[in-house]
């Protein structure tokens, strides 16, 4: 949390951004305890209601003046944040404002809770907001305070679709403030148009596109180049670097669904790379796919419970017998068994429809924390090649790696960094440790009336198939709308084959359909309507409900298998029951689920499938308990991944010894 002044100027350079500290096990540690302490700091129910009084006294007048009256309280209130920066006496008028501008342009005045939001992101901070509360229109409070001081402010969304969305959306008030607004798409790869979009007072954009703007800033400005050489290139050079700039530094984020950019999508560094070449190349990606497709699951190799491949003794020799008649390359072996493990890995860990879809002759990856497809994705280190080369799709050039930098890297380098969601507690000391932000939960308007209507653990797949049909039939009958949230592509599939095949009339959101998206979601609310998604459930958007659904007992929400993080399991429990409406969801688990399965000896498994009657749930502590404990494990082994992530960027920047971002 940021107490100062967060003001514009010469003092942070032509191009701001903060220096991002190191630390060791022992400080993330402490920073992990100050996390889970401080996200209570500041956020006391009296301080909280005192700033919206605060507010509203200095709103009191504003409906009654004139437009021209607006429009000079909003050039005075500029003039005094150009000089003294976003300060704990500006927010109230500039928050009034703002208010004031959105009732007058949109017709909606934001409520306290979205102040308190506000006054959260204003600060630095993050806000845990629930779903429905209006995390958009709230984000133009610290937005427009920021902007009016001079501030580049980025509003970083999840995806293209919220990006254009809310940017057209909110642009009204922004325009009331006298303010630009602009939008980062990655269909827009004009580089001029994409420049001005970030010359806009408030630009909306996806993580990964900011991100790689930046890298391609730094390969710009070079490896060794500080600010002095920056200043002096625009002193004494016609065209400076400086102008072939696309971004005007990092100042500012307010990140929305912050989980998901900042912990989902933080497992993997960015990586802007250019297609590779090479005839060689290619024939080692086909020698590997060979040589693994002649080994036998079980007796030259095994997959793991993490998703590794070990080979066997008896897959050591017949490896070496198999490479016998080849020369060059594959005559070591540890080039040899590397190569090879990564074909197995690509034959028998990456699965179709789970990790990647075949669209259009092309590979492309499914995000695992939001359903979506990434098109610009790809697996590194070959992997990518040899799936291509499973799958009889055309081979792409491996990519040639030009810059890298980790989401936790990048994003500490902001001067001030906010963000909202709906589901942050669970990770609040992990975001304090790595990103510096504490959490606040924010009140909601209206009480919850959310209900579990409990939670059923099946020995298979088909008896936990067979209750989710009978559940949504269910509901169906009664009016009521349900919403079935899946694992994967291929389950999203499974059960739309199953709904047919009953006579049922449904809508099915995956990565398949992910152009639709915001129709399928707007009609989920509809009386009767099924709706079967996987991860993604149309996060980012409402379901409004349709007359006549808060009497039948508002959406139903149907979780068929625990996510890799009770984080995410709430965050599809949270599609119904929003802003006091009613509305209920139910667990319907199955033993035979990957991670379970992955988790527990399948012995045991066996065993307590042969003492379950056919199509009868587990005991409700037993079921909780085998389907609770693999979810803590991803947990605790994506914390790992993450923090390995951080290691590696570290490491490198130690390698190359150079300071700015890690190339």
């Amino acid at each position: 949390m940021s107490s100062t002044a967060l003001r514009p100027g010469i003092a942070h350079g032509t191009y701001p951004e903060r220096d991002v500290e190191r630390t060791n096990a022992v400080e993330r540690a402490v920073q992990g305890l100050v996390g889970a302490v401080g996200r209570r700091r500041g956020s006391s129910p009296s301080h909280l209601a005192a700033f919206v009084r605060s507010v509203e006294a200095c709103g009191s007048d504003l409906r009654q003046i004139s437009q021209d009256g607006f429009e000079a309280r909003v050039r005075e209130l500029r003039q005094r944040l150009g000089v003294g920066g976003i300060t704990d006496e500006l927010i109230p008028p500039a928050f009034a404002l703002v208010r004031e501008a959105s009732r007058r342009a949109l017709g909606m005045a934001h409520y306290r809770v979205q102040l308190v939001g506000g006054w959260v992101l204003a600060r630095g901070m993050l806000a845990e907001m629930e779903t429905g509360e209006g995390k958009t229109l709230t984000a133009t409070l610290p937005a427009c305070t920021a902007a009016l001081a001079g501030i580049p402010v980025h509003v970083v969304s999840a995806n293209d679709y919220l990006v254009e969305r809310d940017a057209e959306s909110m642009r009204p008030i922004y325009e009331a403030m006298g303010l630009s607004v602009g939008a980062v798409c990655d269909r827009e790869k004009d580089v001029s148009l994409r420049r001005a979009a970030y010359a806009c007072d408030i630009t909306y954009g996806t993580a990964q596109q900011i991100a790689f703007d930046y890298l391609r800033d730094g390969l710009e400005r070079g490896k060794h180049r500080g600010r002095l050489p920056m200043q002096l290139e625009r002193l004494y050079q016609d065209t400076p670097s400086s102008g072939r700039l696309l971004l005007r530094g990092l100042c500012f984020a307010i990140i929305d669904e912050v989980d998901s950019v900042l912990i989902d999508e933080a497992r993997t560094p960015l990586i802007l790379s250019v297609s590779g070449s090479g005839s060689e190349q290619r024939r080692i990606y086909r020698t590997a796919m060979r040589l693994a497709r002649a080994l036998e699951s079980g007796i030259h190799f095994r997959v793991g419970g993490q998703g590794q491949v070990d080979l066997t003794d008896a897959g050591h020799e017949r490896l070496e017998e198999l490479a016998r008649p080849l020369k060059g390359f594959w005559t070591g072996p540890k080039r040899r068994e590397e190569w090879v493990g990564k074909a197995l890995s690509a034959l028998h860990v990456f699965v179709r429809d789970q990790h990647y879809l075949v669209r259009e002759d092309k590979v492309q990856i499914i995000d695992q924390s939001t359903g979506r497809i990434s098109p610009d994705r790809s697996w590194q280190g070959g992997i990518h090649q040899l799936i291509e080369l499973k799958e009889d799709c055309e081979l792409t050039p491996e990519k040639e790696t030009l810059a890298r930098i980790s989401y936790q890297q990048f994003f500490r380098r902001y001067l001030r960094l906010a963000g909202m969601t709906g589901t942050a507690s669970e990770v609040a000391p992990e975001l304090w440790s790595s990103y510096r932000l504490n959490t606040v939960v924010v009140p909601t308007r209206k009480q919850v009336v959310r209900r579990h209507a409990g939670t059923r653990v099946f020995a298979g797949d088909e008896a936990r198939w067979k209750a989710v049909v009978r559940n949504v039939r269910d509901c169906h009958r009664r009016g009521q709308p349900v919403l079935v949230g899946t694992a994967s592509v291929g389950a999203s599939e499974h059960l739309s084959r199953l709904l047919g095949q009953a006579g049922l009339p449904h809508q099915v959101l995956n990565a398949r359909h992910d152009a639709e998206e915001a129709s399928i979601v707007a009609d989920a609310g509809a009386l009767g309507r099924i709706t079967v998604a996987t991860n993604m459930a149309g996060r980012g958007t409402d379901i409004a409900l349709a007359p006549g659904v808060l009497s039948r007992g508002g959406l139903h929400v149907i979780s068929t298998q625990r996510s890799d993080a009770r984080r995410i399991d709430r965050q599809l429990f949270g599609r119904c029951a929003r802003q006091g409406d009613p509305g209920s969801y139910e667990c319907v688990y199955s033993l035979e689920d990957e991670p379970v399965a992955r988790f527990f000896p399948a012995g045991l498994l066996r065993s307590l499938a042969a003492f379950a009657k056919a199509n009868r749930a587990l005991a409700t502590w037993l079921g909780e308990l085998l389907t609770s404990l693999p979810q803590r494990a991803e947990e605790r082994r994506h914390v790992r991944m993450r923090r390995s992530v951080v290691d590696l960027e570290e490491y490198l920047g130690d390698l190359l010894a150079f300071s700015g971002p890690t190339e």
